[in-house]
């Protein structure tokens, strides 16, 4: 059976990519290999042990775009008023709370952020589907 291991983002400062997943969502930096070109950077998730590739082109100053394809990673909290209280005190910039029905059925609670690339994170209550 196949099994997920990472996704990779390229971002514009590695350090202040870092510093965002690891205070956000506490993931921890696994391994780092650095090329003459480029720099690449496993952050892990420690309950799944699914990571994040940072990937730096040395020398790209022209900012990335996100282009149509580019949906959002998702990760599910528990309590997640307090996690997004804990954002803001961080001074990230967490939007609403907000929650999706289908007729009745309450499907999800949720936020997204931001991430300093601009890439978008959606936060899930760890309830229903997202346990």
């Amino acid at each position: 059976m196949p099994k997920l291991i990472h996704m990779m983002i390229r971002v514009a400062h590695l350090e202040r990519s870092i510093r965002f997943y690891q205070d956000a969502f506490g993931m921890a930096e696994t391994h780092r290999l650095d090329f003459p070109s480029f720099t690449l950077v496993y952050l892990r998730e420690p309950e799944s042990g699914s990571e994040i590739e940072l990937t730096l082109n040395k020398g790209t100053d022209t900012p990335y775009t996100h282009g149509s394809g580019y949906g959002h990673v998702a990760f599910a909290v528990d309590g997640i008023e307090a996690f997004r209280d804990r954002l803001i005190a961080l001074g990230l910039a967490p939007g609403d709370l907000k929650s999706l029905s289908h007729g009745d059925q309450l499907v999800a609670r949720f936020f997204f952020i931001t991430d300093p690339d601009g890439y978008k994170i959606e936060v899930l209550s760890r309830e229903g589907h997202y346990v």
